[in-house]
């Protein structure tokens, strides 16, 4: 069951805006496959041993594995997890490691490559212009490179700051980046545990966007709306004009 979305938040409270990236924005997968893609095309020209490897799933997945646990104390930095496991792979093929900047920007420029949901753009045109809207993911997407920068006032990410949601500590960066109290931002996001869990222990009124329809299995801590899309969620702002459908 669905909540309404103009009986659970207060609108009058609400002075910023923080929101997730990754799959509230856009869908991610989709993103990391052509990103994959491409940088397998890079190293089969550049470091083909490399390459050779990076083909084997299991392999690849293993070194990933590695890479992760050895450097726990980075779990919130995805760019230098990335960067560190192609290097890996240039290492174990022979090939020169140097080679894992160059392999991972062409990773990374693919990565910002991103095809919005129909509804990101108009529900981040209303609310930026009423409002500080600052980007708090804990995935390593640019506002700016995605095309999308002229919406935020600030971005606040897990490797910028050093630790991930939901960890309290970002949430507070995020309403201090706009200028205001947490109890004054909504936060929106997908992830239940991550975004909500993590929004509401912070004191922020939160927006679950989801999409997927899937039942809230976190506690008697619930977030004060579950939406279907953007478009819902800013219809609690009596003055939203959904875009129009063509005829």
């Amino acid at each position: 069951m669905r909540y309404s979305p103009t009986t659970m938040i207060d609108i009058s409270r609400i002075k910023a805006i923080t929101l997730d990236l990754d799959d509230t924005l856009w869908p991610v997968w989709p993103t990391i496959g052509r990103a994959e893609v491409v940088l397998q095309t890079w190293l089969n020209t550049h470091a083909p041993g490399a390459a050779a490897l990076s083909a084997d799933a299991e392999l690849k997945k293993t070194v990933r594995a590695e890479i992760n646990a050895r450097h726990a104390d980075r779990a919130h930095d995805l760019s230098f997890l990335r960067r560190e496991s192609i290097r890996a792979l240039l290492h174990q093929a022979g090939e020169p490691v140097h080679l894992a900047e160059a392999a991972f920007e062409v990773f990374f420029a693919e990565r910002q490559r991103v095809d919005l949901f129909d509804d990101a753009l108009p529900a981040l045109a209303f609310w930026s212009q009423r409002m500080p809207v600052v980007a708090l993911s804990n995935g390593n997407a640019d506002v700016h490179r995605v095309g999308i920068g002229q919406h935020f006032h600030a971005s606040v990410s897990a490797q910028s700051l050093g630790v991930a949601k939901p960890d309290l500590r970002i949430f507070v960066a995020g309403a201090a980046a706009a200028g205001v109290q947490p109890h004054e931002v909504l936060h929106i996001g997908d992830d239940a545990h991550a975004d909500c869990v993590g929004a509401l222990a912070a004191g922020m009124q939160v927006a679950w966007l989801n999409r997927e329809g899937h039942d809230w299995t976190h506690g008697d801590m619930r977030p004060h709306l579950d939406v279907p899309d953007l478009h819902a969620l800013c219809a609690s702002w009596p003055d939203y004009e959904p875009p129009r459908k063509p005829t």
